[in-house]
């Protein structure tokens, strides 16, 4: 699944991964990064972009969550980019779960930033 995800970084359009209904004038986004791994019984995924599209987050999950289980090869994350068409872009995951975990503004506006969380918890496992 981390494997999968690391095509998804980066400026991409991201059409396959958008709701339906999504009113966004443009699917371009640019993903920082993004990581999973698992943490005991739960598999974790740290997400980071410039901004997200209607439901891109919980897209994503879906087609990570088909890799994992095997239903579709590891290169499907790539293959969805480059064919642009949310039909294609597979189940979207619930929302049970899924939490946002900050928000970072451009320090010109002076708000204060939190750390990034970009360091692994000890007992974490990377899905390599």
């Amino acid at each position: 699944m981390h494997q999968a995800a690391q095509s998804l970084i980066g400026q991409h359009d991201f059409s396959s991964f958008r709701a339906q209904g999504c009113q966004s004038k443009s699917p371009f986004r640019n993903m920082y990064f993004i990581d999973v791994y698992r943490q005991g019984d739960n598999v974790i995924m740290d997400i980071s972009a410039n901004a997200f599209v209607h439901h891109m987050v919980r897209n994503i999950a879906g087609v990570l969550m088909d890799i994992g289980a095997g239903k579709q090869p590891i290169d499907w994350t790539q293959h969805l980019l480059e064919v642009k068409s949310r039909t294609l872009g597979g189940v979207t995951a619930p929302p049970d779960g899924l939490y946002l975990g900050g928000v970072y503004y451009p320090e010109h506006y002076g708000i204060v930033k939190n750390p990034l969380f970009n360091k692994l918890p000890a007992d974490a496992k990377r899905f390599d």
